[in-house]
């Protein structure tokens, strides 16, 4: 994995996370501080496409393997490595000192419109909110995008606002969430020069 060549001078900010059920064995390495480079494999295509977008958007270099009992569906799979991958971002996240905190983006794909805002808080939230109910793609349920999510942000520990405000196509939709995630986890975990410690009043997060 590669770093980031203009970084703090704190500590390298990687992960490493095993996670095995009776359903799933998820192995992911992360580094925060990365270029984008990753190696995804679910057994999943498209998801692996998602997931790919979602690391390049954030700059994450990511190892993603996932074996999951695709036998009986996707939706196993989907959510563990949801659940594994926010696990290694909190743990990399570490105490989350001089972090921009908030991230935010309108982030568009052709007809599709997403919102994405969130807030590495501490405490775990999901809204998610669509214009209407979107056909699978191929043999991907669109519900799976929520589901990700929400395995994602309550193990990072973050508040997460999705809204997609405009779409068509179930493939453009799912495209424009993934990446706008990504984007904005991208300027949530950046550095503040103007905020030396943990930025809240708390003095945690």
């Amino acid at each position: 994995m590669t770093s980031h060549p203009s970084h703090s001078p704190f500590k390298s900010r990687t992960a490493s996370i095993h996670r095995q059920t009776k359903e799933t064995s998820v192995n992911i390495s992360i580094n925060l501080d990365g270029t984008g480079q990753t190696q995804i494999s679910t057994g999943i295509g498209f998801f692996d496409h998602m997931l790919t977008l979602l690391c390049s958007h954030a700059l994450f270099d990511a190892e993603i393997s996932s074996k999951g009992d695709l036998n009986v569906d996707f939706h196993h799979t989907v959510e563990d490595t949801g659940i594994t991958l926010g696990s290694a971002i909190s743990q990399a996240l570490g105490d989350k000192r001089s972090i921009q905190r908030y991230g935010w983006i309108y982030l568009p794909m052709d007809e599709a419109l997403a919102r994405v805002v969130l807030d590495c808080s501490g405490r775990p939230f999901l809204r998610f909110s669509t214009i209407r109910d979107f056909p699978p793609v191929g043999q991907f349920p669109f519900q799976l995008v929520e589901e990700f999510s929400r395995a994602l942000a309550t193990n990072a520990a973050i508040t997460l606002h999705i809204d997609l405000l405009e779409g068509r196509d179930s493939h453009h939709a799912a495209e424009a969430i993934f990446k706008g995630i990504g984007r904005a986890l991208r300027m949530a975990i950046q550095f503040d020069p103007f905020v030396p410690g943990i930025p809240s009043t708390k003095g945690s997060l």
